[in-house]
């Protein structure tokens, strides 16, 4: 690891990253595209106190991550197993990490068209940029401590992000029937309908201010 990569991390947590994450922090800015994480099989090789807090905020060691790149480079290595966990992903090696909700956090939304032609366009807190669609669905979970509503849309892979509140407003506005099940509300995008189930209480636009 070069000593810049290694004072950035200091300044966000005084341990040394394992070394496949050290060697990616050292490589970045290298031009390279986004890592095939999809793809590789490393071992696990257990878990570090690395957490993504309900709000979006990477912590390491107890304390906020404070710079932007590293949080984004580290999004950037970031998967969903089948198991349900998340873990960091290189080459050689798999290291499991705390995901208290959802990783990222859907922080500006843009609407084209309406009804059944709207499209909506995603952008997270980490830089990704989603089209709502069959390929990236949206799906509605009941908020625990008041039954409201919790959007989430798929990134990439099995990762999700939150809508965050003002969001949440925005999508207020959008719900309408269900062509298929009267009574059911729900919000077209990208030619696809995303019900929400009869057990969340889908909120008006005053609601959700």
């Amino acid at each position: 690891m070069t000593q810049k990569a290694n004072d950035d991390i200091r300044r966000d947590g005084p341990e040394t990253l394992p070394a496949g994450l050290a060697d990616l922090v050292a490589r970045a800015g290298s031009g390279r595209g986004a890592p095939p994480v999809e793809r590789w099989n490393p071992p696990f090789c257990g878990d570090i106190d690395m957490r993504i807090s309900a709000d979006g905020r990477w912590h390491y060691l107890g304390s906020p991550i404070g710079r932007e790149r590293l949080v984004r480079l580290f999004a950037s290595v970031l998967r969903r197993d089948e198991d349900g966990r998340h873990y960091l992903v290189t080459p050689v090696e798999r290291i499991g990490i705390t995901v208290d909700d959802a990783p990222f956090l859907a922080v500006e939304l843009f609407a084209e068209g309406g009804g059944s032609d709207r499209v909506m366009t995603l952008r997270t807190n980490v830089g990704d940029v989603v089209r709502v669609d069959a390929d990236h669905p949206l799906r509605f979970a009941a908020e625990p401590e008041t039954g409201g509503l919790k959007p989430y849309v798929t990134v990439r892979g099995r990762l999700e992000a939150l809508f965050s509140r003002p969001l949440l407003h925005q999508l207020a506005d959008m719900l309408e029937d269900d062509p298929e099940t009267p009574g059911r509300l729900g919000v077209w995008s990208g030619g696809a309908f995303f019900p929400v189930p009869a057990e969340v209480a889908a909120p008006d636009a005053e609601e959700a201010t």
